[in-house]
């Protein structure tokens, strides 16, 4: 069980690996973590023994004293930020106060609990107080009742609840579970919508844990917010005030996260963030490749494996990871000896792990993965792992995953109690993983970055009133739950036919559910099954946006280790018809972009131009592809493509320099070349300045446009209504341009490299780069040198 040092996975006795050689060609930087020895606290005291006895026998004898201090806080009825490393142990944090109060219906001691009145009616007599344990993924929300069946308690009903859940299960959880796991979707789609059947279990929710809350940032962290205001208003409408346990392994300012989150002032939040758990040394490797950083990262994939270290390799596209394993396993293979028939050998076994892989496939490698018949994987990002993968002797990432909160996070995967582990970086060329080769500081020494949320985004808040208000009328008091604009939006609710106005209220009236017109993740519904011509097998799937740069007609498709030629793409029928095929060359897509600025909100002067932030629609279309060759990477040529646009309306940040800035000598087609350059730069550096990774925000350079006079850069948002990222980038506008012009200047190459203009994922590659002309126009927009007195 992962209750008290996390789960173990891997074959034990597994052998150390040597310390890494400073001196070794590629080795930048090396920094060795010492051990940590641990500090216990007592168990609490209102804690029973048949509890102490239930954790004592998977191993837990005595807790950590971060453990203790974060249970001591949630039983007095403090909210609590529980933000400690991974495998430390913050499952028993807070199943200590969930046992205690589900397991005996006990009240936590505070100040007493108002008992149910009115629609509260419902709860059953006699029901023992109730939790809600809430996980961004089915997956791991079943991961965690396996580590709670592991107690081997009798008489605890609980239960895991999802889409999948027949209605017979759902019913007996709803009706008897006094523990039910599920994720935000269910708690957003069915749970809150369908209250009155759930009446008995929200009138006595005591505990609601909120596991993995760093994932919960940008519009999908909004939407959860409010989804969670929803859940505090109903029961606080069925007589319950539950507290909140927000747990994170990796969190910026962790207790205002929280309280942001929950919707609850900061001051009524407990942060426990200091780390008292054991662990074993950790040795921090930041490393640019030889060739290239997929081959550099499959190259110690395999080396680890083969000197016994179970391994996961962090790689951030689905096709790399499917290329890293494929490269990692051939080389094993090419290692292990045959046997002593002349057969082939008994390589170790590697594996990819990606999102879009059917249910089935993935609890199977889940499934080796914790057992130890897989020994080394390589994965897209952890949300994609569907249990708590911890305890690893090993992890490579493929680049620096764009914030230090998820490096920390991905890098807290190695490490078994006691055991050495190592982590290593391998840079891209990227001018972040440049920066960071150069200042390993930036990365290792500074606090990880702050959530960005904002619940009150209008066009967020708006479909989320609607959705409160058909499960209960909205009134003016409700500002409690949603803040002070409240009124407001409900007027312009009612204005549109959304809501109607009545003497108590504001009420729901269509016949349609309201819930059903939000998409919490950002991501359509449906998919576009991917299927095989010739056996009629279901690969996988993707969603529609997505199919169209991933399995378009022509597309290689590469799923666990196999490679798939894509002839046809039906967006009607959402399916994606692919044939096996080898065909010596892997593909990559070419997209068109118009912006609109829809209206500006704010602008300031930046040197010679300006710097804008406002609401923009972007038009994207795939318009081609190249053909890569699947060795070498050198394109063979490009195919067009006729596929439908897209459009999105988000947030945006602009850059406007006016041309009679600009030397008139230059002409329009370089200075086009320039401001491309300037793009590429400051989208590499963005993370530095705001929380996001690079496929967060993406940028659109305009030609330079004689008729208006202005040279135009586009910074957008890639969530619809935007994720607060570009407004970061506006207020840190001359910070952010100045380490611009800094890593420009710095860098050693002639007419520009990976290291600095150039994007490995430009679409656009047609505008040309322009290094030398990049550097000026960010000149020209620096402040102008300060003058003495």
């Amino acid at each position: 069980m992962s209750a008290g040092t996390g789960a173990v996975v891997g074959r034990p006795g597994a052998p150390a690996l040597p310390p890494v050689d400073e001196a070794e060609p590629g080795v930048r930087h090396v920094r060795r973590l010492p051990a940590r020895a641990g500090t216990h606290a007592p168990w609490p005291g209102w804690l029973p023994d048949e509890l102490r006895e239930a954790f004592a026998g998977t191993g837990v004898e005595q807790p950590w004293q971060h453990q203790v201090e974060a249970a001591e806080a949630a039983w007095r009825g403090r909210h609590v930020a529980l933000s400690t490393g991974t495998a430390s142990g913050k499952t028993l944090g807070y199943l200590m106060p969930v046992l205690a109060a589900t397991r005996a219906g006990l009240a936590p001691a505070g100040p007493p609990r108002p008992e149910p009145t009115g629609t509260a009616a419902w709860r059953v007599a006699g029901r023992p107080h109730t939790s809600l344990y809430l996980a961004p993924t089915k997956a791991l929300a079943h991961d965690q009742l396996r580590a709670c069946a592991d107690l081997g308690l009798s008489g605890w009903p609980i239960a895991a609840v999802d889409g999948d859940t027949s209605p017979d299960d759902r019913t007996w959880a709803r009706e008897q579970a006094v523990h039910l796991l599920t994720n935000p979707d269910l708690l957003h789609f069915s749970l809150l919508p369908g209250h009155a059947r759930w009446a008995g279990f929200l009138s006595s929710l005591r505990f609601v844990v909120v596991d993995e809350a760093h994932r919960y940032r940008g519009v999908f962290g909004s939407q959860v917010a409010l989804v969670l205001r929803r859940l505090r208003r109903l029961a606080a409408a069925y007589g319950a005030d539950p507290v909140f346990v927000v747990a994170s392994a990796t969190a910026g300012d962790p207790g205002r996260t929280a309280a942001e989150l929950i919707g609850v002032d900061r001051s009524a939040v407990t942060t426990v963030d200091v780390d008292r758990s054991a662990r074993g040394p950790v040795e921090v490797v930041l490393r640019e490749p030889h060739g290239s950083t997929e081959d550099e990262t499959a190259d110690l994939l395999a080396r680890s494996v083969a000197a016994g270290a179970q391994t996961i390799a962090f790689v951030p596209s689905r096709r790399g990871a499917e290329v890293v394993a494929r490269r990692a396993q051939q080389q094993l293979d090419a290692w292990s000896p045959p046997d002593d028939g002349g057969g082939p050998g008994t390589a170790p076994r590697v594996a990819a792990y990606r999102g879009g892989y059917l249910a089935a496939d993935r609890r199977r490698l889940e499934q080796a993965l914790q057992d130890g018949r897989l020994a080394g994987v390589a994965a897209t990002n952890a949300l994609e792992l569907g249990v708590d993968i911890a305890g690893m002797d090993a992890v490579v990432m493929a680049g620096f995953p764009g914030t230090r909160s998820a490096f920390w996070q991905q890098a807290g995967r190695a490490g078994r109690r006691g055991r050495p582990a190592r982590v290593t970086l391998v840079t891209r060329p990227h001018p972040l993983d440049a920066y960071l080769a150069e200042h390993p500081a930036a990365l290792l020494d500074q606090p990880v970055e702050p959530t960005l949320l904002h619940p009150g985004n209008p066009y967020l808040l708006g479909p989320q009133l609607a959705a409160a208000a058909q499960e209960l009328p909205l009134t003016p008091a409700d500002a409690a739950w949603f803040g002070p604009h409240i009124e407001a939006l409900a007027e312009r609710l009612a204005a549109t036919g959304a809501l109607r106005r009545r003497r108590d209220g504001w009420y729901w009236t269509r016949p349609e559910r309201a819930c059903d017109t939000i998409d919490l993740r950002g991501s359509r519904a449906d998919q576009v099954e991917i299927v095989e011509v010739d056996t009629g097998r279901v690969l996988g799937h993707v969603d529609p946006v997505a199919a169209d740069l991933t399995v378009h007609p022509g597309a290689v498709y590469l799923h666990r280790g196999e490679s798939f030629l894509t002839e046809e793409l039906d967006h009607e029928g959402l399916e994606a018809l692919v044939r096996a095929a080898r065909p010596g060359y892997l593909t990559q897509p070419q997209t068109s972009t118009a912006v609109e600025v829809l209206a500006e909100h704010v602008r300031r002067a930046l040197g010679r131009g300006w710097l804008h932030r406002g609401q923009i629609a972007v038009t994207s279309q795939v318009t081609g592809y190249l053909r890569r060759d699947e060795v070498l990477g050198t394109v063979w040529d490009s195919t067009p493509l006729d596929l439908p646009e897209h459009r999105l309306v988000t947030s945006g940040t602009w850059l406007t320099l006016p041309l009679a800035e600009v030397d008139e000598s230059v002409p329009l087609a370089r200075l086009a070349a320039g401001a491309h350059g300037l793009e590429h730069l400051a989208l590499g550096l963005l993370p530095m300045h705001a929380p996001c990774d690079r496929w967060d925000v993406r940028g659109y350079t305009t030609a330079a446009d004689l008729g208006t006079g202005l040279l135009t850069v586009t910074f957008y948002d890639q969530q619809p209504a935007g994720a607060g990222f570009t407004e970061q980038a506006f207020g840190a506008g001359p910070a952010w341009l100045a380490a611009a012009l800094e890593r420009v200047e710095a860098c050693r190459c002639e007419n520009g490299c990976p290291a600095c203009v150039v994007a490995a994922d430009c679409g656009d590659a047609q505008r040309g780069l322009d290094k030398q002309l990049a550097a000026s126009l960010l000149r020209l927009l620096q402040p102008p040198p300060a003058t003495g007195a």
